[in-house]
C-alpha cells in the first residue's frame, strides 16, 4: 500500500474509532473499505485489510456492517469467513453480499439456498454467474419467486433437466413459463413443453426464436391465425430441415398457395423453393434453377407442376421479379429490413392477391420496425 493510502485509511480507521454517532461511524467505514478496496495491496497489506473488515464484521452498529456489505458486495477482499457471518446477517446486510460477492463458494450458496430463505433464494438467483449445481439446486428447492428470477437470468448455467424440474413444479406460473421462454437458448423438448403451456404473446415468441418440431408448428396452425405458420417458417429456415418442414405441412394439407404467396412477399425466398419443390414432386436443387436460372420460362413451368391457381402466378411473378431486384442491389437478404423493403416494394405494384392475404400483408408492413436510416436513403 502506498505511504499516501497507508495515511488516508490510518485517519479512516481513527475516525471509526473516535466516532459515537452511528452515521458517523457508517460513513466512515465505507470510506475506509472503498480506499482498502482501490489500493494495490501486497500479501502483508492485504491481510491487514482482512482483519479490519472483521472488526467491522462485527461492529454493533447495523449501518455499519451495511456500509461494508454494500461498499465490498463485489469485491475479491472480503474473506470467505466475513462473507459467510454477513449472509448470515439481517436481510439489509446479508442481500447485497449474496446477490453480488465472489467469494463464496458453491457449497456456499447451496447451503443459503436450503435454509429456505426467499429473499436469499432470490438474491442468490439473480447473481452475475450461477453455477450448474447451484442452478440445479434452486430449480428443485426454491421459491416461485427464487425459480422465476433464476429462469431469467441468462447467465445461470441451467440444465436441460433442471429446465424440465422447474416447468415440472410451476406449469401453472404464466410468470415462471414466460421466463423459461425469453432465455436465449431453449432445448428443443423444453420449447415443446412450453408451447403447450404458455399464453398466446409467449408461444409466439417460442416459434419465432427458438427450434420447434414441423409436427408442432403444423398443430399449432390448427388454432393460431396462420401468421404463426410464417413466422415458423422464418425461425425453421435457419434452424431446421426446410424441406421436411414442406413436406409435413403438405402431408397435412396446409402448404397451398396462399401461404407460399404471403412468404414469397415478405423475402422468404427459400421458404418459396422448398414449398415448390414439395408440391412439385422435384429436387430443390431443379427447383432453385427453375426459379432463378432456367429463363422467363422456368418459374411458369414449375409453378404450373406444382398445381397453383393460374390467377395468382402474375403476384408470384413479381414477388420473385422484386426479390432479384433487391438481391441485385446488394442488400443482405437475411435480414429484417431487406424483408421490410421487399414487401413496401411488392405492395406498390398493386399485385393482384386475395383479399386476405393482402390484409394480411398490410398487417405485417404495420407492424414491421423502422429500417435503419441507411437503407431509408436508399428504398424504391
Amino acid at each position: 500500500m502506498t505511504a499516501y493510502r497507508a495515511r488516508l485509511t490510518e485517519v479512516d480507521i481513527q475516525r471509526l474509532i473516535k466516532a459515537t454517532d452511528d452515521d458517523e461511524r457508517a460513513d466512515a467505514a465505507h470510506k475506509l473499505c472503498r480506499n482498502m478496496d482501490r489500493a494495490e495491496l501486497d500479501e502483508r497489506d492485504r491481510e491487514a485489510a482482512q482483519k479490519i473488515l472483521r472488526l467491522l464484521a462485527n461492529d454493533a452498529a447495523e449501518l455499519v456492517r451495511r456500509a461494508m456489505a454494500v461498499t465490498l458486495k463485489a469485491s475479491d477482499l472480503i474473506p470467505n469467513d466475513v462473507a459467510r457471518k454477513l449472509a448470515a446477517d439481517v436481510d439489509s446486510i446479508a442481500l447485497p453480499i449474496l446477490g453480488a460477492s465472489p467469494v463464496f463458494s458453491d457449497e456456499d450458496l447451496i447451503e443459503i439456498v436450503r435454509a429456505g430463505s426467499a429473499v436469499r433464494q432470490v438474491a442468490v438467483a439473480g447473481r452475475p454467474r450461477v453455477s450448474r449445481d447451484v442452478a440445479t439446486v434452486l430449480a428443485d428447492e426454491g421459491c416461485e419467486q427464487a425459480v422465476r428470477t433464476l429462469a431469467a437470468n441468462d447467465n445461470a448455467d441451467l440444465s436441460e433437466h433442471a429446465l424440465g424440474v422447474v416447468v415440472d413444479r410451476f406449469p401453472d406460473s404464466g410468470e415462471v413459463t414466460a421466463a423459461v421462454a425469453y432465455r436465449q437458448v431453449l432445448p428443443l423438448q423444453v420449447t415443446e413443453r412450453l408451447i403447450r403451456l404458455a399464453s398466446e404473446s409467449v408461444r409466439e415468441h417460442l416459434v419465432a426464436r427458438h427450434a420447434v418440431a414441423p409436427e408442432t408448428a403444423i398443430r399449432l396452425a390448427q388454432y393460431a391465425r396462420e401468421r404463426a405458420t410464417v413466422d415458423l417458417v422464418d425461425q425453421a429456415a435457419s434452424s431446421a430441415d426446410l424441406g421436411a418442414f414442406m413436406a409435413q405441412l403438405n402431408l397435412r394439407k396446409a402448404l397451398n398457395a396462399s401461404l407460399l404467396l404471403r412468404g414469397l412477399a415478405r423475402g422468404q425466398m427459400a421458404m418459396f423453393e422448398h414449398g415448390l419443390a414439395e408440391l412439385a414432386s422435384t429436387p430443390h436443387q431443379r427447383a432453385w434453377l427453375m426459379i432463378h436460372d432456367a429463363g422467363p420460362l422456368g418459374l411458369k413451368a414449375i409453378y404450373d407442376r406444382a398445381g397453383l391457381p393460374p390467377r395468382l402466378f402474375q403476384a408470384f411473378r413479381a414477388g420473385v421479379d422484386t426479390w432479384r431486384a433487391l438481391s441485385a442491389e446488394g442488400v443482405d437478404t437475411a435480414g429484417e429490413a431487406f424483408r421490410q423493403r421487399m414487401l413496401e416494394r411488392f405492395l406498390t405494384q398493386r399485385p393482384n392477391v386475395l383479399r386476405d392475404d393482402l390484409a394480411y400483408l398490410m398487417e405485417r408492413l404495420d407492424h414491421a420496425p423502422l429500417r435503419p436510416a441507411p437503407l431509408a436513403a436508399n428504398a424504391a
